[in-house]
């Protein structure tokens, strides 16, 4: 699935095939080593262990700025791109400071388009994470919120939670 005159779901089906054996294979560390979580923390990222970082954070980069820009079809399009590759959308981030109001707006352009991922508890705590660090430096939230609110999915996806705009919404 793609918006036409782009390539991005096939490169992002490449990447997605190099990230996938990180994605779903062992975790680098078990949990059941006392030291588990030093030991985590000094673990590279995998975009670094698979030497992809560039070509994700370009894609990524991308389809934040066209997300923003586009209708609602278009930005369904790009949450359903991440749907159907889920190791890329595991692996990816944009090395952005949530203590400017750019930075806070393009890593929530980034939730809505991960739409909850895989699990919306997860999410929730990425979320506050954003918004703890953004309101730490002193980043006023309430805009960007209602604004990256108005982008995001309003469909519940799952029958326990709300959906990513209200989600959203509620943050404020």
């Amino acid at each position: 699935m793609t918006v036409p005159g782009t390539d991005w779901a096939s490169r992002m089906e490449a990447l997605d095939a190099r990230l996938r054996p990180l994605a779903e294979g062992p975790p680098p560390v078990g949990i059941g080593d006392p030291d588990w979580v030093r030991k985590m923390r000094a673990v590279q990222p995998a975009v670094d262990r698979v030497g992809v970082r560039d070509e994700c954070e370009a894609l990524l980069g991308e389809l934040v700025s066209e997300y923003a820009h586009s209708d609602s079809e278009t930005r369904r399009l790009v949450r359903q791109l991440f749907r159907d590759h889920p190791s890329f959308a595991w692996a990816v981030s944009l090395p952005v400071d949530c203590s400017t109001p750019e930075g806070l707006r393009t890593q929530l352009i980034h939730f809505s388009i991960l739409d909850q991922g895989r699990d919306p508890r997860d999410a929730k705590l990425w979320l506050d994470d954003i918004l703890e660090a953004a309101r730490a430096a002193g980043t006023p939230t309430g805009e960007a919120l209602t604004e990256v609110a108005a982008m995001s999915n309003p469909v519940t996806r799952q029958s326990y939670w709300s959906s990513t705009e209200v989600m959203l919404l509620d943050a404020r």
